[in-house]
């Protein structure tokens, strides 16, 4: 993943909800579910908006106390699995 190129979630044709901190998605492109749990919540509030993989990461590390090079590690899964769902702008 690159550190400075703005990542940000598709709109179209993907539908979805908070609920009670985790947030479940709808793909419609794809008819799958998404879910995430507390970080993955987190870091898909951020891409709706669009962030940066060094804004996400600064976000897990301040939200969980985690340390850097686990938060990055964890950011680059995070979107890796949603690129690979066609979740994420091109």
């Amino acid at each position: 993943m690159i550190n400075g190129r703005a990542y940000k979630l598709r709109v179209d044709g993907v539908h979805w909800r908070r609920i009670d901190g985790d947030v479940v998605a709808l793909n419609g492109r794809r008819s799958t579910y998404v879910a995430s749990n507390a970080a993955g919540s987190l870091l898909w509030h951020a891409l709706a908006d669009g962030a940066t993989r060094t804004g996400l990461t600064d976000q897990l590390v301040r939200a969980f106390g985690i340390d850097r090079a686990r938060a990055a590690a964890d950011v680059d899964a995070y979107l890796a699995q949603l690129f690979a769902q066609d979740l994420l702008e091109p």
